[in-house]
């Protein structure tokens, strides 16, 4: 953990060293404000590779030294030397599912926060404005009401421009316009200046115009926010939460969030996956020794994260079921466990 640790600290500092000194920033910020939260989320990332290749070495002495086959002849049976490690990846497993569920998520909203403020400004492509709408909003507040605003400034926890809808069998039955729209701490409830009322029914219309109108919406001035990070900064009870709160309102496109959800359990359970698989590889005593066991765990894992990748992508883009993109390589890996512990030497 410490190796990959310095390694990965090094490359992330000379990609960002540009911005660094753009932002005019002390050692001291970048270690307690960016490394603090940024070295968490890296080894929660590579967890499950930092137990494999720490079974794969450790087990691979023992076979070089002849110690696996001296177990296995006193009449210890495989399943009974394979029992420490089944143990330990459970260990180390139900920490990583702790972590990943409340700790980590804390450590990645210290590097978010400090990504958007002096990182992802100065990029481009994490700037762009979609068509001529800055700052703009659109929700589904209940099943048959929508609303939208421009121009929302989270500072001031206001919009320029405001209007909500509610459909009813496909017509629009209610129309509220109004600018500027601004949030009352004091009630907390949103206030809507120079607001336009129209109420439609089959017959005829019904128009009132107001200074000032209180909305009571179910709407919160921290859900306003195009934030990139969310589902990382998330704890899982407030993932859950969040999820639920948005199906609720109809919110299309939660396969991110969804897939996140499902994962931290998942990459828990990869932690053992990889514990009982790298024992059992490393533990056939081969001639390449050490390299050849790891050669052998460098492959799999790589395999491992390819599939992994390739599931997300088909949830996030398509139509694959969220909790099967998180679980399907550990399943698909629970046959390979299961084939390779039956070819070990027992």
């Amino acid at each position: 953990m410490l190796l990959f640790t310095v390694i990965a600290v090094a490359v992330d500092t000379s990609e960002k060293t540009d911005d660094f000194v753009k932002a005019n920033l002390t050692t001291r910020q970048i270690i307690m404000d960016y490394y603090l939260g940024f070295v968490p989320f890296i080894w929660s990332l590579l967890f499950p590779l930092f137990v494999f290749i720490a079974v794969i070495f450790f087990t691979s002495k023992l076979a070089a030294r002849s110690e696996v086959v001296a177990v296995l002849a006193s009449g210890v049976s495989f399943n009974r030397f394979l029992k420490p490690y089944i143990i330990g990846g459970i260990l180390l497993a139900s920490f990583l599912w702790v972590g990943s569920r409340y700790w980590i998520p804390k450590a990645n909203g210290i590097r978010s926060d400090f990504q958007s403020r002096y990182i992802d400004k100065n990029d481009p492509t994490k700037n762009r404005v979609i068509g001529d709408c800055d700052r703009c909003f659109y929700r589904r507040i209940d099943t048959n009401t929508y609303m939208g605003m421009k121009m929302y400034d989270t500072a001031s926890k206001s919009a320029g421009i405001f209007f909500m809808e509610k459909v009813k069998k496909n017509e629009v039955v209610y129309n509220l316009r109004g600018n500027p729209l601004i949030w009352d701490n004091g009630i907390k409830k949103w206030k809507l200046c120079n607001a336009v009322e129209r109420i439609v029914d089959s017959m005829k219309e019904t128009i009132r115009k107001y200074d000032t109108l209180v909305l009571d919406i179910k709407l919160k001035p921290f859900e306003l926010r195009n934030d990139m990070y969310l589902k990382d900064r998330l704890t899982t009870p407030e993932l859950i939460q969040f999820i639920h709160q948005e199906e609720m309102r109809g919110t299309e496109g939660l396969s991110t969030l969804k897939v996140e959800r499902y994962r931290r359990t998942a990459t828990s359970f990869t932690v053992l996956l990889l514990t009982i698989i790298g024992a059992v590889i490393a533990s056939r005593k081969t001639r390449g020794g050490s390299g050849m066991h790891l050669a052998m765990g460098i492959v799999i894992a790589a395999t491992f994260i390819i599939s992994d990748r390739f599931s997300t992508v088909f949830a996030t883009k398509g139509n694959f079921p969220p909790i099967l993109a998180a679980w399907l390589p550990n399943i698909f890996f629970i046959g390979v466990a299961y084939w390779l512990y039956r070819k070990a030497p027992k």
